[in-house]
């Protein structure tokens, strides 16, 4: 008798780690009864049913409860997949393992986490289950980092969403921290792992005043993470929507505090940083109301004069509202980009709005590349004593053109100081403009007033 070919199951929640497929043939209720298909086949199907009975009645006819289609797929990580707490209970109780793999290397456990299963998992490491070996696992207690922590000292109870999303607030050692988390179903994701593990790295040779403070990470178990100092007033983003246009004196105390950081980066020895995602929301504001640049996710390290993508960079992985041209046209590029990206923050500072904040996002660094700048609307006196030309020379066309930030901060350093003066001269002419109204109206109500003392 001709065998008959082995099976596949498709039908609905695939493996966690498997390629999509384009030629997947799924099963209907009828189908799965037919005599072309195979008793181990149909027991998987009743299991992403959760048909209990039907299960029974398979296994007591001697239906291997470990039986693998041609993917090495089990009944097992069929209901795992689908959340079918009853099912997985039952399935272990009648002998299934509880670590298979398919052929992808995924087990049950890691399909129940890729869904969010939540009850699923808990099931399956109360009978054993491992979770998936984080990628950067070390095989020798010795080799373990000496940032690393444990994440049974991370406490999420009252945990919340911060800077985009990206970071959860988390109490650590008694302190409030923020973790960057890599979800479970990236973990087997190369590319994703090494952009961790790049940031990761980053992060580590990074200690400034204006630069977000790495305080550890988890690296050998599940889900792996990045742990940095909490800074609870947010970002820089949030700020800007709250608060509008800025008075240019903030403005450029705001812009030194960026500028400092980011040339930090830009000097760091043996090799610069690019960050190369400067925008408000990777800003966050500290308890004194300074700003410290933070998330390193795409940051570069300059090992020669230049970088360049290995691939376009997507919507998705940076703010296109502030790249620069070069990166969008997936050119070469160096440090010059964030200079680029901090010219457009320090005028949205003086503004009150993103850059062109009426075109969507994805328009934006078209404008950029047609050499298309944002408008200066604010009023001439916003701009005052070259503001605006250092924002022209950030954002020129050409990156060999825009100053560095060790020149930038000696501009705004002079800025600053210009407006301070400028500030105290109009605080003492006031002031003196006052006792010359009280001394003409002779006010005698205040004895400590010029005109009381004039009088007396």
């Amino acid at each position: 008798m001709e065998a008959k070919p082995q099976a596949r199951f498709t039908l609905l929640r695939q493996s966690s780690l498997a390629p999509d497929r384009q030629d997947s043939v799924s099963l209907s209720g009828a189908d799965v009864y037919s005599s072309e298909i195979e008793p181990g086949v149909r027991l998987m199907y009743l299991a992403n049913e959760g048909d209990l009975d039907g299960i029974k009645e398979l296994l007591d006819s001697g239906v291997d409860v470990n039986f693998r289609d041609i993917d090495s797929r089990t009944a097992l990580h069929i209901a795992a997949c689908q959340g079918r707490t009853d099912v997985v209970e039952f399935l272990l109780q009648n002998g299934a393992e509880v670590d298979p793999k398919d052929q992808w290397g995924s087990t049950p456990l890691a399909d129940a986490m890729y869904y969010k299963n939540h009850d699923v998992i808990k099931l399956l490491e109360k009978h054993g289950a491992k979770p998936p070996r984080a990628p950067m696992h070390v095989q020798f207690a010795r080799e373990v980092p000496e940032y690393e922590i444990n994440p049974a000292e991370l406490d999420f109870s009252n945990s919340v969403d911060i800077t985009k999303g990206t970071f959860r607030s988390a109490s650590w050692r008694g302190i409030q921290v923020a973790v960057k988390t890599l979800r479970e179903e990236v973990l087997n994701d190369e590319e994703k792992v090494n952009a961790f593990r790049d940031e990761l790295g980053l992060l580590q040779k990074i200690r400034h005043p204006n630069v977000v403070q790495f305080l550890g990470a988890v690296t050998q178990s599940t889900p792996m993470m990045i742990v940095t100092e909490y800074l609870p007033k947010g970002d820089f983003c949030a700020y800007l929507k709250r608060k509008g246009a800025l008075k240019p004196i903030i403005a450029v105390k705001f812009a030194l505090d960026i500028a400092r950081g980011m040339n930090y980066l830009h000097e760091h020895k043996p090799e610069a940083i690019i960050h190369r995602d400067l925008e408000p929301s990777n800003i966050l504001r500290d308890d004194s109301g300074h700003l410290k640049v933070a998330d390193f996710g795409v940051s570069k390290l300059l090992k020669v004069k230049t970088v360049k993508e290995d691939k376009p960079v997507r919507f998705q992985d940076t703010s296109w509202r502030y790249v620069a041209p070069e990166v969008y046209r997936n050119e070469e590029y160096d440090t010059k980009v964030d200079v680029f990206s901090f010219a457009l923050i320090l005028q949205e500072m003086i503004e009150g709005n993103p850059p062109f904040s009426t075109k969507p996002e994805h328009e934006v660094p078209k404008a950029y590349v047609a050499n298309e700048r944002p408008p200066f609307k604010a009023s001439t006196k916003h701009y005052a004593h070259g503001l605006k030309e250092l924002i022209e020379e950030c954002w020129s066309e050409e990156p060999y053109r825009r100053p560095a930030f060790r020149q930038i901060i000696s501009r705004l350093e002079y800025i600053s100081c210009y407006l301070a003066q400028k500030r105290c001269w109009k605080v003492r002419t006031l002031s003196c403009f006052q006792n010359l109204e009280d001394f003409f109206k002779g006010d005698r109500s205040n004895p400590s007033s010029h005109a009381s003392r004039s009088y007396k």
